[in-house]
């Protein structure tokens, strides 16, 4: 039996970051396409975890990356249209129950693009 992961997401100038809610993760598939976003793992129950994201624009899926911790499993996406905000993380205009706004990190954008820079070279360096 598969099930969403909970999901977190925010937005930033470059990128938009996405946030898997699983702990002690095994198993981790990310494919990020320009378009889409499939992720697929197993919790240590192994209860198997699946989410699939048409995205509300497009990404460069080249520079985009994953980085997995013992709480969740991270995925920045570079934006292909840098600066421009996005309102959602969805192609449709509808909210997943398993999605959710990371307000913790969602911020304006004044000055922030330092911030941002520094959060992709601490993820980059793992």
């Amino acid at each position: 039996p598969r099930q969403p992961a909970k999901t977190l997401w925010y937005d930033r100038p470059r990128y938009v970051f996405l946030e898997f809610c699983v702990e002690d993760s095994t198993d981790v598939k990310v494919v990020i396409e320009d378009h889409r976003l499939v992720f697929s793992c197993k919790n240590a129950d192994g209860v198997e975890f699946y989410n699939e994201i048409n995205l509300y624009a497009r990404v460069n899926s080249k520079d985009s990356r994953e980085k997995r911790s013992d709480r969740s499993i991270t995925c920045f996406m570079r934006k292909w249209k840098e600066k421009v905000a996005w309102p959602r993380i969805t192609k449709e205009n509808i909210k997943p129950a398993w999605l959710s706004v990371d307000f913790d990190n969602w911020r304006d954008w004044e000055g922030d693009e330092e911030v941002e820079r520094a959060m992709v070279e601490q993820y980059a360096e793992v």
